[in-house]
């Protein structure tokens, strides 16, 4: 949590990419995809509007790659999401501390990008409302969470009359499924060193599986089976700034690339202002 008064501005890097993937459940590679890559650079911010309750934002601007056939890769602004966090309960339980907090987000697209154009579009184009709880258990300096989150998707709008998933649509109008998280965590947490790791499970709630030798489908089941690190690092001479880095690896997925993702991020926390009882 960002204490009240205080604003934690970031700057992150995500690179992602995968040459195999999941039609259903069969796993293949594609030569007229080649690799699939994107490179994601997002800047976003945390605003502490009192110390129980975050505000948060991130806008993502993104660019796709295939390094065989004839699709090209896109370009540009994604989606703004938007967060407010809450931490619910804070209290010593056992000789450890326990903490739940409760999370609502939403994102709306900020470009009119092209989401019928899987797997090198910028997104899925779908207005979103998510609400995740984690809780964290911390012992020391080691601690234990997890965390649940269900995810409702908006219609979107493609640029055809008709498509085909398990039956013919007559319409423009693509109902998209919703879709569960939830992962678990361990690592070590001080002041200044924070190391994380993690196994997560996104599973999609209805939708159909890619059709033999098709492209994907904005409305396709998309799970994902992933495990990952995250490290942090907090300067001490330079008060406020922290680096992060981490990385994440699809283990298992369904109508899903196996993809490897490497992120790094900048940091920095300031006052934006004094509150009355500081001196």
């Amino acid at each position: 949590m960002i204490p009240k008064n205080y604003f934690c501005a970031a700057g992150v890097y995500t690179h992602n990419n995968w040459d195999h993937y999941w039609e259903g459940t069969f796993k293949r590679d594609n030569g007229n995809l080649g690799t699939v890559s994107s490179n994601i650079f997002a800047v976003g911010g945390n605003y502490g509007l009192s110390n129980r309750v975050n505000l948060l934002f991130m806008i993502p601007y993104i660019k796709t790659n295939a390094t065989a056939g004839t699709l090209r890769g896109q370009r540009g602004v994604q989606d703004i999401n938007l967060a407010v966090k809450w931490m619910a309960v804070k209290q010593e339980v056992g000789t450890g501390l326990l903490s739940l907090h409760a999370i609502l987000s939403g994102s709306i697209p900020l470009n009119n990008y092209e989401a019928d154009y899987l797997p090198l579009s910028l997104g899925m184009q779908s207005k979103s409302i998510a609400l995740r709880g984690l809780l964290n258990y911390q012992v020391g300096r080691f601690f234990l969470a997890g965390a649940g989150q269900y995810v409702r998707k908006d219609n979107i709008t493609i640029d055809r009359d008709s498509y085909y998933t398990t039956e013919m649509h007559y319409t423009n109008q693509v109902a998209m499924p919703n879709v569960t998280n939830f992962l678990v965590s361990t690592g070590y947490r001080s002041l200044r060193f924070n190391a994380e790791a993690v196994l997560s499970q996104m599973t999609t709630i209805g939708g159909f599986d890619i059709t033999k030798n098709n492209m994907p489908f904005p409305s396709n089941k998309m799970n994902a089976t992933m495990a990952g690190a995250v490290f942090k690092y907090s300067f001490s001479k330079l008060e406020g700034l922290e680096l992060t880095a981490g990385g994440n690896y699809v283990l298992k997925g369904r109508n899903y690339g196996q993809n490897t993702s490497l992120f790094g991020g900048v940091y920095y926390v300031f006052a934006v202002k004094k509150d009355k009882s500081e001196k």
